[in-house]
């Protein structure tokens, strides 16, 4: 380029745009030079500028005519006289800018009309070139307005074209003023000016008389079919020239940018063209409006001008995206969507751009998609959090949203899911195998509704027009035929004499909720169902088991729909017949195989009353069965005599389990009347109460057995809910302890199918009932003491808890309100401590939380424990933290102590440190006020005051004093709590409402603390002084019954940091009479199992139960409610704030003296996990050993041996035969396991080889360590803590890990090892090393391909050392899996198991890991070549099932794969930790490393999308990683080119375009 040109482009405004609007404006106000300009470019071009328009209409359109005028026109001068011409009229006129700005409007101007004139067109080239070297045109403007006119140009001849003729005669060819040049940069003008108001002035915009436009040279047969074919034969030729002048105009202008990219331009200039381009190639075609789409269709093909232009438009993204120039980056390509042009034109040219785009794209997404992501998969184990939470949700919705049990990933990472995509799966794809991988795993392990709900898409049959959920993924296809797998596989089991009863008693009830909820089509189903097992193993269906199953749901409304309406109803009945079998059980008088045995009759008998059309299938003989079970019945319940359920024999109970089927309502009745038989009694009333009152309550009977209520059909089931509701709730009689509990066992038993929301169901069906004082009671009773964890399983706890709280808020404030208020602020604090993942504190999200003093306290520790035990999982719930803290402090004026808050994570520590203790106002308040106080209390508690008194002090006394009056009271005992009216004090506290005796034991705690404080001073022993404040305390909770002793413990814990405080905490639960009252209520409620009770419960009498204060003037009596069982969930709470303080013994003597009591926790499992986490590293090994004999120990399935060390005196770490059996329970136990169909990507037919074990079925699964692990599948009542068996299994070996005294760099060392080497070890144990000589090449030369290998630094670079100390051979065995299969799944054991533990165990591993990285030999070896560094990193960076074909996993392919399953299963608040590895990795000097640290960290980024912060500092972290390699101040061990690396750059362009 000359200097001229230089000039001209310094010269140049910064502004593209502006510039060219400034040229356009200049070149108006100078007609002059344009008009000289014009005429220049006119003669050189041909034309005739004083020609008059009329002159044109004249000339007729014929082709001879213009062959003989164009022999008669006046030839232009040579190209190569324009530029001496242009010179000569520079010369005339002085300001060459406001020349140079008219010249590029003439130019754009005449480019839009010559376009379609092929000589023009090249000489408008030749012109722009050779002005061009002489330094007039500024490339920066004209270009853009050269587009901008472009696209005004083509919209104005789209709208045109549809209202001009198909022929027409052209129009003025004079040039049009440069004001109508738009010169926006904008795709589309707001006002878009046409350089030509016709089609044709586009399409050939130098026509004159002696040129006719196109359409004029048609022949006269074919313009009269034009003509004659109307509107639309004339809108299709108008489209087709459209497309030929668009076509031209396009081709020029690409030939213009062509020759102007030879230049230095502007970036924006770059990007200007780049996407006008892109507009170009995605709307290619383009039809024009209002042509019908089916006749464009198949009357237009792409013609050559089309696909002229379009390789032009492509030469221009090529140059554009060039590397060695680099004017605009590749990825924006990547982003731009020109790969989804929905049609694409048969053009190689295109093709290959998609191609490369494609190449590229995936490029990018290995480095967002985790190793071995095919095998990520709910494990059931654990919460998973939705992270791609939907702005402007409320804090509640947030909490509940979860993951998708299948998240697919697009191109990019961003999760992709939705009823559509679910739609889009086929069948056998890798999707396909994942989904029905994660359901047949979800039918084994039994997940709650809540997550069937969310993830389930309702059969097309029964959609109604309702939106499916947003996460929901699983079709009713994908549900239908996992649940075949499941019916096929306990077939199998059943058929080799293994008890399934339990299993098949599970699949019922989830079976009866999905066909129930629409989510199976029943006739595909039982169609499907006939087909797998007649085209399978013919003999497969031996029992009547399925026929029990499609039983269960006959009466649901979906299937009756499907057996009377439905076209195929007569097919789909003879096929639900064809299921039956002859059933000759060996033990005729199991309850279980009669059932069976009649199960089929019971069927014809329901098809019978359904369809008399099918009558002439059915079987005779089973016809006839149903006589002898009528008969039976009669027999059964003839008479006034009723059968003894406590006493029935195995047939009994087997053939009421088959009356059950065939007639529900009369069973119903039956039970009912059990329960009934004996009859009613009236309850004496109390000592407070007259004698007039009566109350009748039904007599105890014993409640009816587990064993017995586990046959019976559903639909008895559900009447019995309905029934036992009807007369728990509306009733006129109190009912019995034993219909309670037995309503309670029938929610327990099935709980997908039975569940309800009590307050929620108790509403619609009458809403006054709640308003009766002794229907609240009763529900409050059997939620906080029944069916605590089945809310907690059900994902209904935080709807319960803001029920509650409701009730709560209502009767804080009334007077007298003690006992339901009691209850109430009970169960929502077992409520509060339940929850393990992030909630609102209120529904609605906004406003100062409802919550009682004591609730607020409880909130903070509750996040406290969730926080620092389980991380927060979303961003999002970080940041509504501070709203969510500032609701509970809004009306909480606590302030935790010093010992207290060290131990609460950082995030809540640092927002709760600044608050200010306001104790010592306290205190201040309580001296001014208290003469007046002490004056009340002498009137009101002297021993010969006015019972009268009692009523003017209520009404007249003032808040403040009040509040204080407690406090005035302990003050007047001096340790003589007799002297004191202690029947006026209850009387009062009686009056009081609940939120005045809760702020009179806080004040009176702070009083009592603060007064042995000034009694030491003045010389007092502190033992006197606290013996004396425990007296008085007994006087106030045993001896009168006057307080509620939990909120007083509760009080007195939250004042730690009083050293006396928690002394008489110990003093108090160490006394006699507490010791007395739990001892009584242990014996009263027999063992912790309540379920398992098979006789007759005792009803406690009221004032025995409640005290005092609580009892009063009630009269309806209690259920499962106590005193004693008040203290529940506050002796955990008493245990952390002992261990806080370092009260190690005290904790240990509280745990011994209590673990009976916490047997009966409803949630001691999740406390004992919960503690040994929070305080890990805290923990002495005596006292962790105390708190894990709170649980049953036999009935957890810990490894065989780890009591042995927990208890060793010479602590050592357990060797690896112990973690690697450890990770062998989570794999056979809580990994989904693979299936025998499994078509799972990388994993290749390797994994189809072998059939993983049943869920602990295998004969050598007892060997395993786990306790329980040939009892089969539990039930949900057998396992309410945590909830589901893959929970159970997972906790317990956190448990395990957390108990261990070892240090946790120990711990994660072994786990890290046995990942390291685990393929070796294994192979090594079957058949040898196999894959370590295979292909060995040079030492001098890299591996390069997964099965070649180097012979000399195997240990580093190939993980091929094998792990001492561990039984392979055994472990092998247990698994089920080949050594290849289970090597894989080790490794997403043991990511999902570390990734439970605290941060300690994070740190460690991402030290331990980069390490094991940065000793790999082959990246510490300075002689090797870049090729064999890319090639190794390649093959160290396999997929582990990848390798596991062939035996040749990598150390760092393993420890990736390991970082990447921990990933996936770790809340996101902890994700911020994992720039350590890369801190650790640094500073890397190789593109190898550099590959490997993308690879580590790059999957992470699609997660972080919403957490922005995190986001950016990951994204900033990957960019100093890459300057640390390419940076102005970096050496690199190897030289390398940024172009090796284009897969990173547009990794972390597209990401961080991404972000924004």
């Amino acid at each position: 380029m000359d200097q001229t040109q230089n000039q001209a482009q310094r010269s140049a405004p910064t502004a593209a745009p502006a510039s060219a609007s400034s040229s356009a404006s200049r070149a108006y106000q100078f007609p002059p030079a344009r008009a000289v300009i014009v005429d220049l470019f006119n003669l050189y071009l041909g034309r005739s500028s004083r020609q008059k328009p009329e002159d044109s209409i004249r000339e007729p359109p014929n082709k001879t005519q213009k062959r003989v005028l164009a022999l008669n026109r006046e030839l232009p001068p040579r190209n190569e006289q324009f530029l001496l011409d242009f010179e000569q009229l520079q010369s005339q006129f002085s300001d060459h800018e406001q020349l140079r700005a008219v010249t590029e409007s003439v130019l754009i101007s005449l480019v839009v009309q010559c376009s379609g004139h092929a000589p023009r067109a090249e000489f408008l080239l030749f012109a722009l070139r050779s002005l061009c070297s002489i330094g007039y045109i500024n490339w920066d403007t004209l270009l853009p307005s050269l587009l901008s006119s472009i696209s005004s140009a083509e919209v104005t001849v789209g709208q045109g074209s549809q209202v001009m003729p198909a022929v027409s005669t052209s129009q003025s060819v004079m040039l049009p003023p440069s004001s109508s040049i738009s010169n926006s940069s904008n795709f589309q003008s707001s006002n878009p000016a046409s350089p030509l108001p016709s089609v044709h002035g586009i399409g050939s915009p130098a026509q004159s008389t002696t040129e006719p436009p196109s359409c004029a040279t048609l022949s006269p047969a074919k313009s009269f079919d034009i003509s004659c074919n109307g509107q639309q034969s004339t809108a299709r030729v108008n489209s087709s020239i459209r497309d030929n002048a668009v076509s031209s105009l396009r081709q020029l202008c690409c030939k213009i940018i062509l020759a102007g990219l030879e230049f230095n331009l502007k970036p924006v200039t770059h990007a200007e063209i780049f996407y006008h381009m892109l507009n170009w190639l995605v709307n290619w075609d383009q039809r024009q409006q209002g042509i019908d789409e089916s006749d464009a269709v198949k009357s237009w093909r792409p013609d050559k001008a089309l696909i002229e232009w379009l390789h032009s438009c492509l030469d221009v993204i090529w140059l554009l995206v060039e590397e060695d120039k680099c004017r605009v980056p590749f990825y924006e390509l990547l982003r731009s969507g020109v790969q989804f042009i929905e049609n694409i034109p048969d053009d190689e040219a295109l093709f290959t751009l998609i191609l490369e785009i494609h190449r590229r794209r995936d490029m990018m997404a290995m480095h967002m998609q985790m190793l071995d992501q095919h095998l990520h998969c709910p494990t059931f184990g654990t919460h998973r959090i939705l992270s791609q939470t939907a702005p402007n949700i409320a804090g509640e919705a947030v909490a509940n949203m979860r993951y998708s049990p299948i998240t697919y990933p697009s191109v990019l990472g961003e999760p992709l899911h939705g009823e559509d995509l679910a739609m889009s799966i086929q069948k056998g794809s890798l999707d396909w195998e994942r989904a029905l991988r994660c359901i047949r795993h979800a039918l084994r392990t039994t997940p709650s509704p809540d997550w069937w709900k969310r993830v389930l898409l309702v059969a097309p049959s029964y959609k109604s027009s309702q939106p499916p959920t947003p996460g929901a993924v699983f079709t009713s296809e994908m549900i239908c035929e996992a649940t075949i797998d499941r019916i096929i596989e306990l077939l199998k089991l059943t058929n080799s004499e293994i008890n399934c009863w339990q299993e098949w008693l599970i699949l019922s009830d989830i079976f009866f909720f999905l066909t129930k909820s629409g989510c199976i089509d029943f006739v595909d189903f039982v169609d499907k169902l006939l087909s797998r097992v007649t085209e399978g193993d013919p003999h497969i269906l031996k029992t009547n088991n399925v026929t029990l199953l499609l039983a269960q749901v006959m009466r649901v409304e979906l299937v009756m729909n499907a057996l009377n309406s439905d076209p195929r109803k007569m097919e789909t009945t003879r096929k639900l017949i064809s299921f039956h079998r002859e059933e000759r059980s060996s033990d005729p008088n199991n309850p279980q195989s009669i059932l069976l045995e009649y199960i089929s009759s019971c069927q014809n008998l329901r098809i019978w009353s359904l369809n008399t059309a099918i009558r002439d299938y059915l079987n005779n003989e089973q016809l006839q069965k149903g006589k002898q079970i009528d008969e039976w019945w009669r027999q059964a319940s003839k008479g006034d005599r009723i059968m003894d359920y406590m006493n029935m024999d195995d047939r009994s109970i087997g053939m009421f389990w088959v009356v059950s089927y065939t007639m529900g309502q009369p069973a119903c009745e039956m039970v009912m009347n059990w329960l009934n038989s004996a009859g009613v009694t009236e309850l004496l009333p109390g000592p407070n109460l007259q004698s007039n009152e009566r109350v009748m309550v039904m007599r105890e009977v014993s409640p009816l057995p587990m064993s017995l209520l586990s046959g019976f059909s559903m639909n008895l089931c559900l009447k019995l809910a309905f029934q036992m509701e009807e007369s728990l709730f509306a009733g006129q009689v109190v009912p019995s302890i034993a219909m309670v509990e037995t309503y309670t066992r029938l929610l327990v038993i099935a709980p997908h199918s039975l569940f309800r929301s009590h307050f929620s169901n108790l509403a619609q069906r009458n809403p006054a009932l709640l308003s009766k004082p002794g229907v609240t009671l009763l529900v409050l009773e059997i939620l906080n003491y029944r069916l605590l964890p089945l809310y907690r399983y059900q994902g209904k706890s935080k709807a319960l808890m803001y029920d509650v709280t409701k009730i709560i808020s209502v009767r804080k404030g009334k007077r007298g309100e003690h006992r339901v208020f009691r209850l109430a602020e009970n169960l929502c604090m077992n409520l509060i401590l339940s929850l393990r993942d992030f909630f609102s504190v209120k529904r609605e999200g906004k406003g100062p939380t409802e919550f009682t003093e004591t609730l607020n306290r409880i909130t903070i520790i509750t996040l406290a424990i969730t926080i620092k035990t389980r991380g927060i999982a979303d961003a999002d719930h970080l940041l509504y933290l501070q709203t969510m803290l500032e609701q509970i402090m809004a009306t909480s004026q606590h302030t935790w102590s010093e010992k207290t808050l060290r131990y609460f994570p950082s995030v809540l520590r640092d927002a709760l440190m600044g608050r200010m203790d306001k104790r010592s106002a306290v205190i201040q308040a309580w001296q001014q006020v208290e003469t007046t106080v002490i004056n009340q209390c002498k009137q009101l508690l002297s021993p010969s005051a006015e019972p009268s008194y009692v009523t003017t002090y209520v009404s007249h006394s003032f808040p403040q004093h009040r509040n204080c009056l407690c406090a005035g009271a302990w003050v007047l005992m001096h340790g003589h709590p007799e002297s004191i009216n202690s029947a006026n004090l209850a009387r009062v506290l009686r009056e009081f409402s609940p939120e005045e005796v809760t702020a009179n034991i806080y004040q009176m705690v702070d009083v009592l603390l603060h007064h042995i404080q000034m009694e030491l001073q003045h010389g007092h022993p502190l033992q006197d002084l606290l013996l004396k404040a425990c007296a008085n305390l007994a006087f106030f909770v045993w001896t009168h019954e006057l307080l509620p002793f939990d909120i007083l413990l509760l009080a007195l814990i939250d004042r730690d940091e009083d050293p006396h405080a928690l002394r008489i905490v110990i003093n108090l639960l160490e006394r006699q009479e507490l010791q007395q009252r739990v001892k009584l209520y242990c014996m009263n409620r027999g063992a912790p199992e309540h379920w398992l009770h098979s006789g007759m419960f005792k009803r406690v009498e009221l004032q025995k139960a409640l005290g005092n204060h609580l009892s009063w003037k009630d009269r309806y009596p209690t259920f499962f409610d106590d005193v004693a069982a008040r203290l529940l969930p506050v002796i955990p709470l008493i245990v952390y704030r002992l261990i806080e303080n370092d009260a190690i013994d005290p904790a240990d003597r509280l745990l011994a003296m209590y673990s009976p009591f916490l047997a009966y926790h409803p949630l001691k499992f999740t406390f004992v996990r919960d503690i040994l986490a929070y305080f890990y590293g805290h923990l002495s090994a005596k006292l962790i050993v105390r708190i894990l004999k709170v649980l049953d120990l036999t009935k957890i399935p810990f490894s065989e041996s780890f009591p042995q060390h927990i208890t060793s005196s010479n602590p050592v770490c357990p060797p690896m035969d112990y973690f690697a059996t450890l990770l062998l329970g989570l794999v056979n136990n809580v990994i989904p396991p693979l299936h025998n169909n499994s078509k799972s990507g990388s994993m290749g037919e390797h994994l189809s080889n072998s059939v993983r074990a049943p869920l602990n079925k295998t004969p050598a699964t007892s060997q395993s360590g786990l306790g329980n692990a040939s009892e089969g599948q539990k039930a949900f009542y057998q396992i309410q803590d945590p909830g589901t068996y893959t929970q159970l299994v997972l906790e317990t070996a956190v448990i395990e890990l957390l108990s261990l005294p070892v240090s946790a760099s120990q711990i994660v060392s072994s786990l890290v090892q046995i990942v390291v080497n685990i393929q070796p070890t294994l192979i090594q144990s079957s058949n040898g090393l196999h894959g370590a000589s295979n292909g060995v090449g040079q030492a001098s030369v890299l591996p390069t391909s997964p099965s070649g290998g180097s012979t000399d630094s195997l240990s580093a670079g190939r993980s091929t050392t094998s792990v001492s100390g561990i039984n392979t051979s055994n472990i092998v065995s247990r698994s089920g899996y080949t050594c290849q299969q289970l090597s894989c799944l080790l490794i997403q054991a043991c990511g999902l198991l570390l990734a439970q533990l605290p941060p300690d165990f994070h740190m460690q591993l991402y030290i331990e890991t980069s390490r094991i990285i940065k000793e790999s030999w082959w990246l510490t070896d300075g002689k090797r070549s870049l090729g064999e560094l890319d090639s190794a990193v390649g093959y160290a960076l396999l997929d582990p099932s990848w390798a596991a074909q062939d035996n040749t996993s990598t150390a760092i392919g393993n420890i990736v794969a390991l970082l990447h399953s921990f990933f996936s299963n770790l809340p996101q608040e902890w994700l911020e930790g994992t720039h350590v590895i890369i801190k650790h990795l640094r500073p890397v000097t190789s593109v190898a490393m550099l590959r490997i640290a993308f690879r580590i960290m790059g999957p992470l980024l699609p997660r972080l999308a919403n957490a922005h912060s995190l986001f950016n500092k990951t994204l900033s972290l990957l960019l100093s990683v890459m300057v640390d390699v390419f940076g102005r101040n970096s050496q690199p061990s190897i030289p390398v080119e940024a172009s090796e690396i284009a897969d990173l750059i547009d990794f972390l362009a597209g990401r961080a375009c991404a972000s924004q």
